[in-house]
This record gives C-alpha cells, structure tokens and sequence, in this order.
C-alpha cells in the first residue's frame, strides 16, 4: 500500500508521520511539484495538503482507490474523482475538540490581552504605567455561523462561561436543550458581541463573509475565523479594523497561506494570528486523532468498504 501525502512539512512532522503509519506501507511525503508527479503515478492513497486534485492531476493517478482529505476539502475536484472510481472522504469531526479549544484560546486571549500583558511584563516595564481595558465574558453574546461539529463544541464551551449563544445554519438543527438560540444572520450579526465562522469553503461561502457582513457587525465586535480563509474577503476585513466598523480579529486562517510577510495583518495590534494550527494540538502538522482516522480509513478501502465519512458514492 502506498500512502503518498503532499504538503509542506519539515523533517521532525516527516518522520513523526510515516513512524505513526503502519510499517509495512510505504508512505511518502513529498512537496507540490516534479516529485510529487513522479509518486501520483502509483500510489492507491492521496492526502493532499497543499494542491488541487483536479482531473489533470487524476490522470496520471493509475491506481488511485482513494483521496483522503482532513476536515476541508474545497481543493479536490469530487465529480472528477467519481468518474473515475476514485473514492473520496474528509475527516469531519476529528479536528472538532481541537479547534473549539483553540477558539476559546483566542477568545480568552483577546479579552484577557494575554499577548500585550506577556509582552509587557517580559519588557521588564514599570507595572505601575500599565494600562489596559479587557472584559469578562459573563453574558457576552457569541454568535455561530455554521452548527457543525465544531460550532456544537464552541456552543457548548461558551455556555459554561455563561455567555448568551446564538447560531445560523444551513441545516435545520434539532434543539436537544436551551444550549443554542437558532436565529437568522442578520439577527446574529447585528446582537453578537463575537463572531465566530464554522463552515466549510465552497463557492457559496467563498468571500461569505465581506464589507457588508462587517457592516452589520457591532463596532465594539469580535470576528473569530477558524475555519478558512476563503471564507472571509480579506481586504474587507482588514479596512474593517483599521477604521474601527469592528473592533479586533483572532485568525488562525488565511486567503493565501502561508500568511504573506507583508501582510497588513502583521501590524494591527488589535488582531491575534496563529499558523493554521487549531485542528493541530499534537504540534505541528500532527494530529494523532487525525492519523489513526486516516489510517482505519484506508484499511477500510483495501478491503473494499467504502469509506467513513465519504463525500461521493461509487457504483
């Protein structure tokens, strides 16, 4: 079995991976380009972590059973894949307790101004000139676009820290309980003191959030993107908070990736950046949850079952 994964990854995230695998695979981890083209020829397993699997990329894939993506998977052509008997399945769900944790991380990190008070006390600054504003979040009203896996856990997460939870969802959810008020998105957008975006990247929601989505938002609001950064018209956010229509932003992602160096999001002082690394708690570019889904996967495909959380169906 070949497992051949492409992506960016140093050598600590290389071999932390193929030990994780079973040894008598044969995985290979390999960058976008030549080497990567020389692989797809006879790999039965794809994971792609930064490029497009579209059909010119699919034609050189000879023995590909299945293309095995994590929790997004805007960036593989499902149709192409379909047509020519190639399996495909996300991982929904397995990055769901990490990124709620990483919101309420940044949430936490916001109001409580973790970064400037770390920063001022490791300048050794005289602690009587220190000056900050901060806020509880008893009672604040966050608001969920997207009632997935994740929304559910940051709902739920919320609501111990007694604050108000309100969501909007495509799909008509079942309320088990009082955890979650459903309401449309202007609503939402226009009593929410956070912002907090839950949806997959497709071209529905790609730029779903804009000028006038911030528009909408309380001055005094906080936008949280966790999900990706397609979602968000990036320009529209950053004018946003240079003008003060919102109030800050915690991300973790990005339109282009990695976070340009020049990218006035590096300035704002009322912005808090991590590297993509919320569905990552296990360190960089690993996730053992992730890996032991990936792999029961495709045992599940060698012995011809269809996968688990598949996106086609193959006669």
């Amino acid at each position: 079995m070949k497992i051949l994964i492409v992506g960016h990854f140093n050598e600590t995230a290389q071999s932390k991976i193929t030990r994780y695998f079973p040894q008598d695979w044969n995985v290979v981890i390999v960058p976008p380009g030549q080497e990567m083209l020389h692989h797809i020829e006879d790999c039965q397993v794809l994971i792609p972590e930064h490029i497009k699997v579209d059909p010119s990329l699919l034609a050189t894939a000879q023995k590909l059973k299945l293309v095995q993506t994590g929790a997004g998977y805007d960036n593989v052509d499902i149709s192409a894949c379909t047509q020519l008997g190639i399996w495909v399945a996300n991982a929904a769900g397995v990055n769901a307790q990490a990124v709620a944790e990483h919101v309420m991380a940044l949430i936490l990190s916001y109001y409580k101004n973790i970064p400037f008070l770390d920063h001022f006390m490791k300048s050794r600054m005289d602690e009587h000139d220190l000056e900050y504003t901060g806020s509880e979040l008893e009672g604040k009203t966050i608001g969920i676009i997207g009632l997935g896996a994740i929304g559910k856990k940051v709902a739920a997460f919320c609501r111990v820290f007694d604050m108000n939870v309100l969501a909007s969802a495509r799909k008509t959810v079942v309320q088990a309980d009082d955890l979650v008020t459903m309401t449309d998105i202007d609503t939402l957008l226009s009593t929410s003191d956070i912002v907090s975006v839950h949806v997959p990247l497709t071209e529905q929601t790609k730029h779903l959030i804009n000028q006038e989505v911030f528009k909408k938002m309380k001055n005094t609001a906080l936008f949280i993107n966790t999900a990706r950064g397609g979602i968000v018209n990036e320009r529209d956010l950053i004018d946003a908070l240079k003008t003060g229509e919102l109030s800050g932003a915690c991300l973790d992602v990005y339109e282009s990736e990695p976070l340009p160096i020049d990218s006035e999001l590096r300035t704002l002082s009322n912005v808090i950046l991590t590297p993509h690394t919320a569905g990552m708690p296990d360190g960089r570019k690993f996730h053992k949850k992730r890996y032991d889904f990936f792999i029961d996967n495709i045992k599940r495909v060698q012995n011809g079952k269809a996968p688990v959380s598949r996106l086609n169906q193959l006669l």
